[in-house]
C-alpha cells in the first residue's frame, strides 16, 4: 500500500481563450424559418415535437399572451401568467468589473421565520414531465441516454430559438442576463479559460473540472440518438437535429446555465424532481446553513423561509450537503460557513503484497473495500485520521503470525507496536505535506490575495476554495502529529526490517521513504 501525490490528469478543454468573447448561454441561437410550416404550427413546436399545451396549461392563454411577453420584465410576465401576489420582489447590482449585472431576490416586506416568501404555479414551472408531455419517457431518457440537466437545457435552447414568440422568452432573457453566474457574479468553472482555471492548480477540483467537462461531451454526442429514438414516438418535428442546430460550446454553455439554477424537488415523481423555477435561483442565493428549500405542492413550487428577515434583504435557500468544490463547479461560489466541506482520499491495498488476499479479506470484513475512499469533514479531521488508521496499519503487517492473529480478531483493531505506529504515522505525514506542497501558493498567500478588495471574482472565488482546503489539510497534519506525540516514545525511529531480501523490505515498506499504501487524494 502506498500513500501517492494526487495526479491530475492533463486535458484540455474546450473553453474560449480570454480573448474571445463570452457567449450569453443562449445567445446566438437565431430564430429558424421553416417553409412548411404554418405560423400557429410553428408556434407549437416544442422539444421533441411536443404540443405547446403540455408545457402550459391552457394553449389558449399562452397564444393570447405571447405577444404582451416581448416587452415584460420577468416580474411583470410573471405576474401576467398566474404568479398570486407574493413577498418578495427582484434587485440588481452591478458586477465588480462594472461590465454586467445581475439581479436578485429580495424581502419585499418584513418576514418572519415559517412565512411563505413565494408560490409559483406549476403552469410556470418547467419540469421533464411537462416538456416531454410524457412522464414514462421523460424517466426512459434520463434513465437511459441524457441527464435530466442535458434534456432542460436542450429544450431552452430550440425555445430561444422562438425568440420573442417563445411563451418563456422574459425567462430565458433572464437567464440570459444571469449567464449561470452566481451572486458573486462567478461563473461555473466549467466555462473558465485555462489561465483562469490556473487558479485551481493544486485543487482536486480542477480534475473534477475536466471530469465533468468530457460528461458534457459525452451528453452532447447522446442528443442526435435521442432526438431520433424520440421521433419515432412523437408526430411533428419542426426543428434540424440538436448537433447541426447546435455547435457544443453553445450546448454547453446552456447545459452549465440550467445548472446553476435547475431545483432538485423532493417527495415528487422523477419526471418532476428537476424544476426550473422562474423566481428560485440564480436569483435566490444558495447558503449551506440555511434550511429553507423549494418545495412542491399539488398546484405549485413555494418557498416557505427559515428565519426572519427585514424588508431589503437577499433571501437565501439551502443548497443541499455538497462540498465547496462542488458548490464552485454547480454555482460558481464558494461558502466559508459550509459544514458540508470534506477533502476526498482514497487507499488501496498494495496488488503487489503476497498477503494481499488475506489484507483483502479483512478490509471486506470490516466494511472497507481493497480501494477504499475516506472523506475529511471539515472540523472532524482528527476522525478521519482514526477511521484510516486502522486500514493503513493493515498494510505494514508483514509477519505470518501477525496476520493469523488479525484474521482470528474480530473488528477493526489492527494492533501494532509502537514504533510501526510511527511509521504509520510519519507515512500520513509525509502524504498531506505532499498535497499542501502541490499548490503554487501557500496558506498565507492565499489570506493575503483574499484581503486584496480588486482582486478578481474568479481569482477570488478560487483561492477561497484552495484556502480551505489547505486549512483541513492543516487541521489533518496537526491531528496527525497529535497522535505521534501520544506514543510512548515520539522520537522513536520508523521500524527497520532487516532481511536477506531486500526486495522484501521494499515491499512491505517498513522502512523510511518507502510507501506502503496507495492513495490519491
Amino acid at each position: 500500500m502506498d500513500l501517492a501525490p494526487l495526479l491530475s490528469p492533463r486535458l484540455s478543454t474546450s473553453v474560449p481563450s480570454p480573448s474571445q468573447p463570452r457567449l450569453s448561454p443562449f445567445s446566438h441561437i437565431s430564430r429558424p424559418t421553416f417553409p412548411f410550416q404554418s405560423s400557429s404550427n410553428r408556434r407549437r413546436g416544442f422539444f421533441l415535437g411536443c404540443r405547446a399545451e403540455a408545457l402550459v396549461a391552457g394553449s389558449q392563454r399562452e397564444e393570447g399572451n405571447s405577444h404582451l411577453s416581448d416587452n415584460l420584465d420577468l416580474t411583470s410576465w410573471l405576474h401576467l401568467n398566474g404568479l398570486p401576489p407574493c413577498k418578495v420582489e427582484l434587485k440588481e447590482k452591478d458586477c465588480k468589473d462594472g461590465n454586467c449585472s445581475i439581479r436578485y431576490v429580495i424581502a419585499r416586506e418584513e418576514l418572519k421565520a415559517g412565512d411563505v416568501a413565494f408560490c409559483v404555479p406549476n403552469s410556470l414551472v418547467v419540469t421533464l414531465d411537462r416538456v416531454l408531455g410524457n412522464e414514462t419517457v421523460a424517466e426512459l431518457l434520463t434513465t437511459n441516454k441524457l441527464s435530466e440537466l442535458a434534456c432542460l437545457a436542450l429544450y431552452l435552447m430550440y425555445e430561444k430559438k422562438q425568440g420573442k414568440k417563445s411563451f418563456w422568452y422574459p425567462f430565458i432573457k433572464e437567464l440570459d442576463r444571469q449567464r449561470g453566474r452566481g451572486q458573486l457574479a462567478v461563473e461555473s468553472p466549467l466555462l473558465w479559460s485555462e489561465s483562469e482555471l490556473a487558479y485551481l492548480d493544486g485543487s482536486p477540483t480542477r480534475a473534477e473540472v475536466l471530469v465533468r467537462d468530457e460528461g458534457i461531451k459525452r451528453e452532447y454526442d447522446e442528443l442526435d440518438t435521442v432526438w431520433f429514438m424520440a421521433g419515432s414516438l412523437f408526430k411533428q418535428y419542426p426543428y434540424d437535429i440538436p448537433t447541426e442546430a447546435f455547435p457544443f460550446e453553445i450546448f454547453k454553455q446552456a447545459f452549465v446555465a440550467v445548472q446553476s439554477c435547475v431545483v432538485h424537488l423532493q417527495k415528487v415523481s422523477l419526471a418532476r424532481r428537476f424544476a426550473l423555477v422562474p423566481l428560485g435561483p440564480p436569483l435566490l442565493a444558495y447558503k449551506s446553513n440555511c434550511k429553507a428549500m423549494l418545495t412542491a405542492t399539488a398546484e405549485s413550487v413555494q418557498l416557505v423561509v427559515d428565519r426572519p428577515y427585514k424588508a431589503g434583504e437577499p433571501i437565501v435557500v439551502w443548497c443541499g450537503p455538497q462540498p465547496n468544490s462542488r458548490l464552485l463547479i454547480n454555482y460558481g461560489f464558494v461558502d466559508e460557513d459550509n459544514s458540508y466541506d470534506r477533502l476526498i482520499i482514497e487507499a488501496s491495498l498494495n496488488t503487489e503484497d503476497p498477503q494481499y488476499q488475506e489484507k483483502r479479506m479483512i478490509a471486506q470484513r470490516n466494511g472497507k473495500l481493497s480501494v477504499q475512499t475516506f472523506q475529511v469533514h471539515v472540523g472532524r479531521e482528527k476522525e478521519a485520521i482514526l477511521e484510516m488508521l486502522p486500514y493503513i496499519r493493515l498494510g505494514y503487517i508483514s509477519d505470518s503470525a501477525e496476520m493469523n492473529s488479525v484474521i482470528s480478531s474480530q473488528g477493526a483493531t489492527c494492533p501494532v507496536s509502537p514504533c510501526m505506529e510511527r511509521a504509520v504515522l510519519d507515512q500520513l505525514i509525509g502524504y498531506f505535506e505532499s498535497r499542501l506542497a502541490g499548490y503554487p501558493t501557500s496558506l498565507k498567500e492565499d489570506e493575503d490575495l483574499l484581503a486584496d478588495d480588486n482582486l478578481d471574482p474568479k481569482r477570488r472565488v478560487a483561492s477561497k476554495l484552495v484556502m480551505l482546503e489547505k486549512k483541513m489539510l492543516h487541521a489533518c497534519l496537526r491531528a496527525t502529529n497529535e497522535f505521534i506525540n501520544d506514543l510512548p516514545d515520539h522520537s522513536v525511529l520508523p521500524c527497520r526490517v532487516y532481511s536477506a531480501d531486500p526486495g522484501v523490505m521494499a515491499l512491505y515498506g517498513l522502512y523510511s521513504g518507502n510507501k506502503v499504501i496507495q492513495v490519491k487524494g
